[in-house]
C-alpha cells in the first residue's frame, strides 16, 4: 500500500463529521477542522488528524464539554483571564488570541492567559492568527505529564510547546512552533505505529535511561527535554518547559505539571484543565521599519553558504513553508498507508464516510 494524497477539503469534512457524530457544535468542528488540517498543511503530523481520535474520545466520553464556550472572567485594556469551561481546546485557543488581537490594535499588546481549556494542537496556528494581521504572536500551553526532567525518572512536566511567529515582507515570515521536549509525543506514535527506531535524545524508559525504543517511551517512560540527556544540554529543555508552565499552567490558575490528568490513560471524570498563554504584540510601536528589518535578518541566514554535506540553511518556518508548497502542488495532504488504515477503522467507529483519497 502506497502513500495517498487526500484533498485538503475532504480531510476537513472527514474531521467535521467526525466530531458532529459525538456531538460537537458546528463552529467547534469548524475550529477544529482548520487547526487540524493546518498540522498535516505544514507537515506536522503528530498534531494533525493523528491526534483526531483522541478528540472524538474526550466528547464521547464527556470528559470534554460539547456545550461549554470560553468567557472573559477578568480583563483590562490590555489583558484578559480566560474561563475555557473545558470547552473544546481548539475553540478556547481561537477565541483568547482574537481577544488578545483586538487589545492589541488598541494599545499595542494584549495578553490573554486560558485556564479550563484543553489540547488546543499546533502552538502555531494561533500565532499564525496575529502573523495575517501584522503583528507578532506568541502562544504556548501546558499539557500532560510526559516529559521526565533531566535527572529525573518520572513525568512531571508536558511537551508545554511555544510559537513565536512574526512577519516579514510579502506574506514571509518568520515562525518558531517548537515542543520544550526533544519531540512531540505524536512523533513516537507514527515511529511506533511504522515500526521504525526512535533516535537517540528523544526518549527514556522507567528508569530514566536512554531508549530507542518507543514501545519503552510510551509505556513506562517518558519524553526526553529538548536537548536529550543532561551531558547534550537537556538541563536547558528542562528549563524552557518549566518557564512555560510559569507563564500558562501557574500564572492563570489551571492544572500544573503532575497535577494534570494523564493523556494515554487518563481519568476522564477529570477535567483536563490545561493552561495556556496568548500575546500580541505590535512592532509598530517599536522601532521603525521592523518588517523590512526582519526580511533582511532571514535572508542573511538562508544565503549563508552550506556546511559540507548539508542541504540550505533555513530560517524557523521554512519547513513549514515548504510543505504547504507541497501540499498545494500535489492537490492535497499526503498520508502514510498505516494512518489511511487507522482512519479508515476511525470512520468505521464513528459511522462516517471515510477519507476520500486522489
Amino acid at each position: 500500500m502506497t502513500e495517498k494524497v487526500v484533498p485538503v477539503e475532504e480531510v476537513r469534512r472527514f474531521i467535521s463529521d467526525c466530531l458532529k457524530s459525538c456531538g460537537g457544535l458546528p463552529e467547534c468542528c469548524s475550529d477544529l477542522a482548520d487547526i487540524l488540517v493546518e498540522a498535516d498543511k505544514r507537515g506536522h503530523y503528530s498534531h494533525g488528524v493523528n491526534r483526531l481520535e483522541v478528540y472524538c474520545r474526550d466528547y464521547k466520553q464527556n470528559s470534554t464539554d460539547k456545550n461549554a464556550k470560553p468567557v472573559i472572567e477578568k480583563e483590562t485594556v490590555s489583558t484578559a483571564l480566560v474561563n475555557g469551561n473545558n470547552a473544546l481546546g481548539a475553540t478556547v485557543g481561537k477565541f483568547c488570541m482574537k481577544l488578545a488581537i483586538e487589545k492589541c490594535k488598541e494599545t499595542g499588546v494584549g495578553v490573554v492567559t486560558a485556564k479550563g481549556s484543553n489540547h488546543y494542537g499546533i502552538a502555531g496556528f494561533y500565532g499564525l492568527m496575529a502573523q495575517k494581521e501584522g503583528l507578532i504572536g506568541i502562544s504556548m500551553t501546558n499539557t500532560s505529564p510526559v516529559v521526565v526532567p533531566t535527572r529525573a525518572k518520572k513525568c512531571t512536566l508536558g511537551t508545554n510547546a511555544m510559537a513565536v511567529i512574526a512577519p516579514g515582507i510579502n506574506d514571509d515570515y518568520y515562525a518558531m512552533d517548537m515542543a520544550t521536549s526533544t519531540v512531540a509525543l505524536g512523533k513516537l506514535e507514527v515511529a511506533k505505529r511504522k515500526g521504525e527506531p526512535i533516535p537517540p535524545g528523544w526518549g527514556c524508559d522507567s528508569e530514566g535511561r536512554q531508549s530507542l525504543d518507543p514501545e519503552s517511551v510510551l509505556n513506562g517512560g517518558g519524553l526526553l527535554p529538548l536537548g536529550g540527556t543532561e551531558e547534550t544540554g537537556g538541563y536547558k529543555g528542562t528549563a524552557l518547559g518549566t518557564t512555560v508552565e510559569v507563564l500558562c499552567g501557574i500564572l492563570s490558575g489551571s492544572a500544573w505539571g503532575p497535577h494534570i490528568r494523564s493523556w494515554a490513560n487518563p481519568d476522564l471524570t477529570q477535567p483536563a484543565n490545561l493552561g495556556q498563554f496568548f500575546m500580541a504584540l505590535n512592532p509598530g510601536m517599536f522601532g521603525e521599519g521592523f518588517q523590512g528589518r526582519l526580511q533582511e535578518f532571514m535572508n542573511e541566514h538562508r544565503d549563508l553558504e552550506p556546511a559540507e554535506g548539508t542541504e540550505k540553511v533555513l530560517v524557523p518556518g521554512d519547513p513549514e513553508r515548504s510543505a504547504e508548497r507541497a501540499c498545494l502542488e500535489r492537490g492535497g495532504i499526503l498520508y502514510h498507508p498505516a494512518m489511511i488504515r487507522d482512519l479508515e477503522n476511525l470512520a468505521e467507529k464513528m459511522g462516517v464516510p471515510p477519507m476520500k483519497h486522489l
